[in-house]
């Protein structure tokens, strides 16, 4: 019932982008390949975004317990 107004993270939002753009890379791949490959690209950065934020949060978690 709170969930409601609970801000969703950077993680969330960046997942929630990369289902998306995965599903429209998917549904291209029949009409157009070029434009498929561009959107599975897309998808693939922004899966290094997310890789990216973990190694962050993991090393601010480390140094804060040093």
């Amino acid at each position: 019932m709170f969930g409601i107004f609970k801000k969703k993270t950077e993680k969330e939002k960046l997942l929630l982008l990369y289902k998306k753009t995965k599903s429209e890379a998917y549904r291209l791949s029949s009409i157009d390949r070029r434009k498929s490959d561009a959107k599975e690209k897309e998808a693939n950065d922004i899966l290094d975004a997310i890789d990216n934020l973990e190694k962050i949060k993991e090393k601010d978690k480390k140094n804060q317990n040093d």
